[in-house]
């Protein structure tokens, strides 16, 4: 809630946290939640700011696989919705294809980008 206090047009905090599958977890402590729900928490806080960029380092690096997929699909819909811009660095290229916009990097530049203009949605991709 503090992080929604101090943005304008913040989201509601606990609707967010429920899209992270953290409702029930609200009153507790961090050092209460796994290493995969603190993931989550940290996620539910960057899209209740609503900010215009929302940079994600490895978001799923720490989630099950059905999680992984519940948060990808947020991220997914959150930029569809509201037309968030949103970076995701992963090492999981079986999820490129989720992405309007690819961009491959190799020895810290960058080596290609490639334009996707038909997006896969999460649902149909597997890893």
């Amino acid at each position: 809630e503090l992080a929604a206090q101090i943005c304008r047009n913040p989201l509601n905090a606990a609707t967010v946290l429920e899209q992270v599958g953290l409702s029930e977890r609200a009153g507790n402590f961090p050092a209460q939640l796994s290493g995969g729900e603190q993931q989550r928490v940290a996620i539910a806080r960057a899209l209740a700011k609503n900010p215009k960029l929302l940079l994600c380092d490895e978001p799923t690096g720490a989630l099950d696989y059905n999680t992984g997929k519940l948060i990808l699909k947020l991220l997914q819909d959150t930029c569809r919705q509201s037309g968030m811009t949103i970076i995701l660095v992963t090492h999981n290229s079986a999820i490129a294809p989720m992405a309007d916009r690819i961009i491959y990097l190799k020895n810290s530049r960058v080596s290609r980008i490639e334009v996707n203009s038909q997006p896969t949605p999460i649902e149909e991709i597997e890893w």
